[in-house]
């Protein structure tokens, strides 16, 4: 490493640091002055605290009061220094369920990681080490992975099993992580097809992410034990915009 990226490299790990040091309150006090937003709490929430958040944003929008407050220039210039998001959503890659927009948050709130099928086993230095990053430097208190209907990940994967011809690319490697799910389902009930296969798999994706998560050492796993982090399952339905929380999925 050149002493110009390494110089590079300690601004920026300072920079973070610094970030994940910042004052809850005070951060959010500067992005938080719009109207249609609950004020946060002085302190870290709790992830029980910051689940009921999201839900209670999810409810705005679904009875289609969600306020487009927080998203401008200013807005994001105000903690363009520095971020402290109060929960990690591991969502799916899929243009139709940006969590920001079904749990009516702003800029800063949340620490988003996005890819299609919204894997987590198997998936990668990528998904784990920027996970990791939402915990051990922004201190997140919630994780939730957050799978939808209508999921084409999930329907591939259903589709492509048991079949000799696969998808082309990395497409087949991306279906192999989802296919533990689709063995699930088939396993816990044989008779399932269509509409409720294809919900069944999602179902037992997301759960397989949160336990995948739950014992991920060594940054996850033992802020689970020490309870300062929780790890939670929902789905969204893509028709109603509502959100169901794992274990009410069944």
């Amino acid at each position: 490493m050149t002493t110009t990226s390494r110089r590079q490299f300690l601004q920026l790990s300072a920079l973070a640091m610094a970030s994940a040091a910042a004052p809850w309150a005070d951060v959010h006090a500067r992005a938080l002055p719009k109207p249609g937003f609950p004020p946060l709490p002085a302190h870290r929430p709790t992830g029980q605290e910051a689940l009921e958040r999201l839900l209670q944003g999810n409810a705005r929008f679904v009875a289609g009061k969600g306020s487009a407050a927080c998203r401008t220039p200013d807005d994001f210039a105000k903690v363009a220094q520095g971020q402290a998001p109060f929960a990690a959503i591991i969502a799916c890659a899929d243009s139709r369920t940006a969590p920001e927009i079904i749990f009516d948050q702003g800029v800063g709130q949340l620490f988003t990681v996005r890819a299609a099928g919204n894997v987590v086993a198997g998936s990668g230095p990528v998904m784990k080490g920027s996970i990791e990053y939402a915990v051990a430097e922004l201190g997140v208190s919630l994780i939730l992975v957050l799978g939808h209907s209508e999921c084409g990940a999930m329907k591939a994967a259903i589709q492509f099993r048991h079949e000799q011809n696969k998808p082309a690319g990395a497409i087949d490697d991306l279906l192999e992580l989802i296919y533990p799910a689709v063995d699930q389902t088939v396993e816990q009930d044989e008779e399932l097809s269509g509409k409720a296969l294809q919900k069944q798999v999602t179902y037992n994706n997301v759960n397989n992410g949160v336990q995948r998560l739950r014992g991920l050492e060594p940054i996850i796993a033992p802020a689970v034990r020490s309870g300062s982090l929780m790890v939670a399952g929902a789905v969204h339905d893509l028709a109603t915009g509502v959100v169901t929380v794992w274990p009410k999925l069944s």
